[in-house]
């Protein structure tokens, strides 16, 4: 059975390799030990809501999206690889832009406009 603190320190490690960054060089961003860093991203040790936190912030990564990372994982695990994405926001296509005039003359578009 895996437990979420596993899934937790895998993901960790995921985005610190994927962006290239040493254990030393996040630990100390995140002003935590190396080794309870190495202890946290190999599943021994349960990091505290405030570690993950500070961990998050030195992996440039919002927590939620860690935690939602994490329960995509599980979900996987638990129910098998049909499981599809989960996520607060239903999927949606993007908004189409606006489209968007040039303004090459500012003293002229300022007129027109007010006129």
């Amino acid at each position: 059975m895996t437990r979420l603190r596993d899934c937790i320190g895998a993901a960790l490690r995921g985005r610190r390799l994927a962006q290239g960054r040493t254990l030393r060089e996040v630990a100390a961003a995140a002003g935590v030990s190396l080794t309870y860093l190495s202890e946290v991203e190999r599943g021994r040790k349960e990091a505290s809501s405030e570690v993950l936190e500070a961990v998050c912030a030195a992996l440039d990564l919002v927590l939620s999206e860690l935690l939602f990372e994490v329960a995509e994982t599980l979900a996987r695990l638990e129910v098998g690889p049909s499981v599809q994405a989960v996520g607060f926001l239903p999927a949606q296509p993007a908004p189409a832009a606006a489209p968007v005039a040039r303004v090459l003359d500012l003293q002229a578009y300022a007129v027109r406009r007010t006129a």
